[in-house]
């Protein structure tokens, strides 16, 4: 592991503070008027969940840690565990299902997923950006409504609700953003 100055910290990076492993979501640089200027950091910790802003002067020291990324395949669920296995070594892990959280429903049989590793420990899984799903249910479209920006609610093949474009249809496949829950366009 390294060790950065706490100005040298970035969002995304992975950091080791108070005995926890922490991601860090928001990062601003403040230089008050009087005294030093420090980095504002916000966290995430990556075991449970929690927040915690911290201040970084330029000559604190952190431990920067660095993940280990590995492409596996979700074979299936069971119990509230998915279960993948490595491309490479053909090895079964079985996770939370709660570590995807509300991006669950978007796991497909046979997708690759990117699952970070601390040592052992899996501490994340990220979903392709873009994923093709199926509109079950939506209205129809209104002869006349081609207002720019009006856009519909949708119900997805895998229960989720998200607003399309007045064009599309259901039974349309189209592909949707895991990381907004936004439509980006058709399949």
């Amino acid at each position: 592991m390294a060790k950065i100055n706490g100005n040298e910290i970035r969002p995304g990076n992975t950091l080791e503070h108070d005995g926890g492993l922490w991601v860090a979501v928001k990062v601003s640089h403040v230089k008050p008027g009087k005294g030093g200027a420090f980095a504002q950091v916000e966290m995430k910790n990556l075991r449970n969940g929690s927040k915690l802003n911290e201040r970084f002067r330029s000559a604190d020291k952190v431990e920067q840690v660095r993940l280990e990324q590995k492409d596996q395949q979700f074979l299936f669920e069971s119990d509230g565990m998915l279960t993948f296995m490595d491309s490479e070594t053909f090895e079964q892990i079985a996770l939370p299902a709660d570590l995807l959280g509300d991006r669950r429903p978007f796991l497909q049989d046979g997708m690759t997923v990117t699952i970070e590793y601390y040592d052992v420990e899996a501490l994340n899984v990220s979903l392709p950006e873009k994923v093709t799903c199926t509109v079950e249910e939506t209205e129809p479209v209104v002869k006349g409504q081609t207002a720019a920006n009006s856009f519909k609610p949708a119900t997805l093949d895998n229960g989720v609700r998200i607003t399309v474009p007045p064009f599309v249809a259901q039974g349309e496949r189209i592909i949707v953003n895991t990381e907004t829950f936004e439509y980006v366009e058709r399949a």
